[in-house]
């Protein structure tokens, strides 16, 4: 079957797609289809399998032994796909697990955002597609985020679609009646968050009896999301003859869990960060900058103002801080584009294409917003935090400094967080520079360089065009000297960009150092959470077990409106009707007003402060078990 063969079908699109495009962003909680081979022969446990590594030495022509992807021994309907996208040889991740996951082997690979992850499980997924689509999936993909089920979703579609493969992607913020109505018209592969798919399989639309592989991607952003129990959960369900497959930037002792859990002798797999010669610039440049909180907004734009990006992805803490940031921002003359949880898909889908078109030049985005995003324009990574789990900012990185492309990472550290860099240098062994944030007479410079730059461009256009500038030239000359006329000329054009406008020095913080202080270990005293730097604090939340919450549901929802990750949150204890959560104390009244404003399993709950002496307190009579219990469905 070719391209040519293939339609795409949704449940909530108007017409088709044109053929051989995939479907775009937001439809693909529906089956991407192509019309279901009539074979008529069960499909077998395992597709046939040929790898150049099983011919014999003696069998095999030298002259003719196939290299690229065609000597992993890919199938020629995906060979001719990949052909057709360009790709030629694989990358090293795609090199090792491919063969292994074409014999049947458990991986346990790490690698970094960007070095083809995606395509090392999916091909040898699709070599298994033999027959026709059933209710029963054969491959389980799980992604943290909603976005990254849609880019993988789409990524088995575009590398299958030559085989009439379907996929469903599953997620959050869609309506479920268009998921269900994809389910039950049958799927290869379902790609799904881990509590959407866990509410599919409790209501019995999502049946996993017949799978054959699951891979768990990006697992360690997973787990940092509170989804532990949701993916022990889903495993249960799966057949224990699985071949299971784990992806992960990094891999820290609760992934070893899972592996010797629920993988049988799984192979690992390593592609370490590519070292850089002596002498080569580096592929990332990597710069931290100490300011003060209040000099942040200031500090960035004058960064930002020197570094010139041609696109950017900056990383706020909540949602708050991305849309100050982004007025910010636009008032300073960049196209600024906010993406945060409390926009809707379409938002979502639209921000993604004014980035990728060069529409938009900065794009400011929460952490969990933004987890699962792959644009190829990006040139800088800010962190306008500096990340409390070392992980997180390996992930972010990873988004720039590709194929080849230098990219730049840069940091806004207050002077309390400088200790964490320390641990980001610990993890990655790779320096972080810490720069002074660049003078007045810095920026200065660099917009007279940028002034400049578009004179000569001007100079060097069409001879024609500057002749009616010329006359006007001529007639000043006897008044003023050429030399006065020239920089009265450029100061008008630098005036004009707005490059005069007076800016403050910033503080230069990269001096200051914490003082040292020998504290006693008080990883033990009462009230403290041990993975947290200080005091915990409860909070109580008026919606429990009868609501179906889960702890993953609490962690992942405090973790995405606030600044705080998975580790700092609890211990967590869920009742019939409310929950208990710990939280840092010093984000507890920050905690309280963000989650006052989302909603949980399509609840908005009545949150305070939890204490002894508030213990056995009703909440207020518009209480969250007295409300209309309402699904995100």
């Amino acid at each position: 079957m070719t391209a040519a063969d293939t339609s795409v079908t949704a449940a909530d699109t108007v017409g088709d797609p044109q053929e051989g495009e995939p479907p775009g962003h937001g439809i693909l909680g529906d089956a991407m289809t192509s019309p279901e081979q009539s074979l008529d022969a069960p499909p077998e446990p395992f597709a046939p399998v040929t790898s150049a590594a099983a011919v014999p030495p003696d069998v095999a022509d030298e002259d003719v032994s196939p290299s690229g992807f065609a000597s992993l021994g890919l199938r020629s309907e995906l060979l001719d796909v990949l052909t057709a996208l360009g790709y030629e040889e694989p990358t090293p991740i795609q090199a090792e697990a491919i063969p292994l996951m074409l014999r049947g082997i458990d991986v346990l690979g790490q690698a970094a955002t960007g070095t083809g992850k995606t395509a090392a499980f999916a091909l040898p997924i699709l070599q298994q597609v033999t027959a026709r689509a059933t209710k029963e999936p054969l491959a389980l993909i799980l992604v943290p985020t909603r976005e990254l089920a849609i880019q993988v979703a789409e990524a088995v579609w575009r590398y299958g679609k030559g085989i009439g493969v379907k996929v469903v992607a599953l997620y959050g913020g869609q309506p479920i009646v268009r998921q269900l109505h994809a389910l039950s018209e049958g799927t290869h592969v379902v790609v799904a968050t881990p509590g959407r798919a866990l509410d599919h399989i409790q209501r019995g639309t999502l049946v996993l009896g017949a799978v054959r592989i699951v891979v768990l991607d990006e697992a360690d952003e997973m787990l940092d999301m509170g989804f532990a129990e949701d993916i022990e959960a889903i495993l249960d369900k799966t057949p224990a003859t699985r071949q299971t497959v784990l992806f992960s930037a990094t891999i820290p002792g609760r992934i070893d869990a899972i592996a010797r859990r629920h993988q049988r002798d799984p192979q690992r797999i390593r592609i370490a960060a590519t070292t850089t010669a002596v002498g080569d610039a580096p592929q990332v440049r990597q710069t931290a900058y100490v300011v003060t909180r209040h000099h942040k907004p200031a500090a960035l734009g004058r960064i930002l103002d020197i570094e010139a990006p041609t696109a950017a992805l900056v990383f706020c803490r909540t949602r708050i801080e991305v849309d100050q940031l982004t007025e910010t921002l636009t008032a300073r003359g960049y196209r600024a584009e906010a993406l945060h949880g409390g926009m809707s898909q379409e938002q979502r889908d639209r921000v993604m294409g004014r980035l990728r078109n060069g529409t938009a030049e900065l794009l400011i985005a929460t952490d969990v917003a933004a987890r699962g995003l792959d644009v190829d324009v990006l040139t800088h990574v800010v962190n306008y935090d500096v990340p409390s789990a070392p992980e997180s900012y390996v992930h972010r990185i990873g988004r720039v400094g590709r194929a080849g492309r230098e990219g730049v990472a840069i940091t806004l550290a207050e002077p309390r967080e400088q200790r964490l860099l320390g641990n980001i240098e610990r993890l990655t062994k790779q320096q972080i520079v810490v720069a002074p944030v660049p003078s007045v007479a810095q920026l200065r410079a660099r917009q007279m360089e940028l002034t400049l730059a578009s004179l000569r461009n001007a100079l060097d256009a069409d001879d024609d065009e500057l002749d009616q500038f010329r006359t006007a030239v001529r007639s000043l000359r006897s008044e003023f000297s050429e030399l006065d006329i020239a920089s009265a000329a450029l100061k008008l054009v630098h005036e004009a960009s707005g490059a005069t406008v007076d800016e403050a020095e910033i503080p230069d913080m990269s001096l200051r150092r914490e003082k040292s202080t020998t504290r006693p270990d008080r990883s033990s005293a009462p009230g403290q959470n041990p993975k947290s730097s200080g005091p915990t604090a409860r909070i109580y939340i008026g919606l429990g077990k009868h609501n179906r919450i889960r702890p993953g549901d609490l962690v992942g929802a405090i973790a995405n409106e606030t600044h705080l990750s998975g580790k700092e949150i609890g211990p967590i204890t869920i009742s019939d009707r409310h929950s208990i959560v710990g939280v840092p104390e010093s984000a507890v009244e920050q905690v309280i007003e963000a989650m006052r404003k989302t909603t949980l399993k399509g609840s908005k709950p009545f949150v305070r402060r939890f204490t002894e002496e508030t213990k056995g307190a009703k909440g207020p009579a518009r209480s969250a078990r007295d409300d209309r219990r309402r699904t995100e469905d």
